[in-house]
């Protein structure tokens, strides 16, 4: 791609980010909205392939649809209450509809049948800016309709996403797609405990982004797109392939790696709200999850392609010295949870 068209995308996406959140208006906020989905379009279709062209189709669809839902909702809650301000409170019926828009845009079950094939038709590179940039905007909106939308709503739906992310995702060869339901079965935690305590939603949705982007940066320097390929990792990258592997592990949410913050803490809100058996439901639920991502650990340590004597080993020549800093950060935060609540 010609770099001066590259800057200018890469600019859109900034621009509509930081519209979106700096917005105290809905028609601004879906103007941001607008710009993040036509910037990404062109990324997506760089590669003139079927299924790059299949996938940029289906995001501009799905998004458009959800953009046209948050100006409709927003209009008819300016004609309610008079207001268009983002912090103000919203009536039941519009922030229904604001909640169920935001949770398309972000691929939320039942609204996720884009997502996973969105997902496949990209490079890992594309797929990194939409699972991770593209959700901030989204995420920030709904964060601050955190106190008008409806608690039975919300809980419904993250159980859905958990339940959906698991289940989709066991059954994957391909790399995308799993991260893809990976996605969902995360989005649904930060959904469930969205109303309760916004501050644990936001908490999950930036160690989300760390340890998202930490795997798909992985997965970009071992040049991997499906579990068969996995295997051939070790002539790779020895560290990093090990690494890997407790990163698969931090995102599945075991103690003591980063991934078992959020569900600690948000399994102990709930708790705290007398939502003991959804809190053990969607405890459940995460076991479903951990299958496939136990089964990508377990094709990376106990299986090896053949490999014959005399070939040359990639990995004496690899650099990964720029994963160092994602990857311990995606592993290592558990004893720092204290100071990363109170700095959120």
């Amino acid at each position: 791609m010609n770099p001066f068209a590259l800057y200018i995308i890469i600019s859109s996406l900034a621009l509509g980010t930081i519209s979106t959140l700096s917005s105290y208006h809905w028609i601004l906020a879906w103007i941001g909205l607008e710009i993040n989905t036509l910037a990404i379009i062109p990324l997506m279709t760089k590669t003139p392939h079927p299924r790059a062209i299949e996938a940029a189709t289906k995001y501009f669809l799905t998004q458009a649809a959800a953009s046209a839902l948050i100006l409709f909702a927003s209009t008819i809650n300016a004609w309610l209450t008079g207001e268009w301000a983002i912090n103000t409170q919203i009536s039941p019926a519009p922030s229904i509809l604001l909640s169920i828009a935001l949770c398309m845009k972000l691929g939320i079950a039942p609204f996720h049948f884009w997502l996973p094939e969105v997902l496949q038709g990209l490079t890992l590179q594309t797929g990194l800016i939409l699972s991770t940039w593209q959700k901030i905007a989204p995420m920030a909106l709904i964060i601050q309709l955190s106190q008008s939308v409806n608690l039975n709503l919300m809980l419904t739906l993250g159980l859905l996403s958990t339940m959906v992310g698991g289940w989709g995702g066991i059954n994957q060869t391909q790399i995308r797609k799993v991260l893809a339901f990976s996605s969902i079965a995360h989005l649904g935690w930060m959904i469930a405990i969205l109303k309760i305590s916004p501050e644990l939603t936001l908490m999950n949705f930036l160690l989300y982004i760390l340890m998202t982007s930490t795997l798909f940066m992985t997965f970009m320097s071992l040049n991997t797109k499906n579990i068969y390929e996995l295997s051939t990792a070790w002539s790779k990258s020895p560290t990093l392939s090990a690494l890997s592997l407790l990163s698969l592990l931090s995102l599945s949410g075991l103690p003591p790696l980063t991934g078992f913050i959020p569900k600690w803490l948000i399994a102990q809100e709930m708790i705290k709200q007398d939502l003991t058996m959804f809190a053990l439901v969607i405890l459940l639920s995460t076991l479903l999850s951990l299958f496939f991502y136990l089964r990508l650990t377990y094709t990376m340590s106990l299986t090896l392609a053949p490999n014959l004597s005399n070939s040359t080993y990639q990995w004496f020549f690899s650099k990964n010295n720029m994963m160092a800093t994602p990857i311990s950060l995606s592993l290592l935060l558990l004893p720092v949870t204290p100071t990363i609540m109170v700095l959120i």
